[in-house]
């Protein structure tokens, strides 16, 4: 089911596009897409066009039944979206009878530094909630959180059942990880390093012009790789080959974004200022490298 609301699966190798019950929202990049930058406009110009699908829903004599979207973009490249995005559009869906979805799995629990959770970043209120990873540190466990509201319509009779739902063993795990998160200050390490190192990987945009953008928030970070800063013709295989070479150097990356040209950084948020150094120390080594050079 969630396979077929994801343009991540269904519009990447062995997808068969969206069901005709699916709607893709553009997406609300400030760096590549249509509307550049992080302030209100940007942000309404993208919440326009899930206005826009709100209405071509309503023309068929049907309403949208639920809008999900990553607080961050995590799959979609490390984006942070622009001010004013969420709220228009949950408005625009509220409006029309629709819930709204913030999916945290990638960004919740204090990885963005100034808030517990990313949808915070946009001032808006979910009516439900999905989360997991963090939650249990590296054990298997994922929660949901929605409205009594939402919570009451679902009790209607029909027997929901969960194998592994309730396990008493995850549970106490998953609290756990909220009192370490909380006693050793984790969300301000993510906030204080993440703009560490944010400060410390602007530098590189200016030394390399394989570097277009440097962006995120707390602990989850892109760097997005350009052939051309005007055209931004993206540089996959330098991406790929940063990768490898930093894993020589003992640095762990990946790529992500649909153009496969984003640098990924989510460390563990017991990620350290000298940690980051190392980091950076590496990828300036290997941005260096001749093959690199544009």
């Amino acid at each position: 089911a969630l396979i077929e609301i994801s343009p991540y699966k269904f519009a990447g190798p062995g997808g068969k596009g969206a069901p005709a019950h699916v709607h893709t929202a553009l997406m609300p990049d400030p760096y590549r897409g249509q509307f550049k930058g992080y302030d209100q406009a940007a942000g309404h110009g993208y919440a326009k066009h899930v206005s826009q699908l709100v209405e071509e829903i309503q023309a068929r004599g049907r309403g949208p039944a639920a809008y999900i979207c990553e607080s961050l973009l995590g799959c979609g490249g490390q984006i942070v979206l622009p001010d004013g995005y969420l709220a228009e559009a949950y408005r625009q869906v509220r409006s029309a009878g629709g819930v709204c979805i913030a999916d945290e799995v990638q960004v919740g629990f204090g990885r963005v530094g100034s808030h517990m959770w990313g949808f915070e970043l946009q001032g808006v209120a979910p009516d439900i909630v999905t989360m997991g990873k963090p939650i249990g540190n590296g054990h298997p466990l994922a929660a949901v959180v929605t409205t009594p509201q939402i919570a009451d319509a679902f009790a209607n009779g029909m027997e929901y059942f969960n194998t592994f739902g309730g396990n008493p063993v995850s549970c106490a795990i998953g609290l756990a990880v909220l009192d370490v998160i909380e006693q050793e200050e984790l969300q301000q390490n993510a906030l204080a390093v993440g703009n560490y190192l944010l400060a410390q990987l602007e530098p590189l945009k200016q030394k390399y012009a394989l570097v277009g953008d440097v962006r995120g928030k707390g602990l989850f970070i892109g760097i997005e790789l350009v052939l051309d800063r005007e055209t931004l013709e993206p540089a996959p295989n330098h991406a790929s080959y940063i990768v490898e070479r930093a894993k020589e150097l003992g640095i762990l990356l990946s790529t992500d974004g649909p153009l496969h040209n984003v640098l990924k950084f989510k460390p563990p948020i017991v990620f350290t200022k000298a940690n980051a150094d190392f980091m950076v120390q590496v990828l300036d080594e290997v941005l260096q490298d001749e093959v690199l050079q544009v």
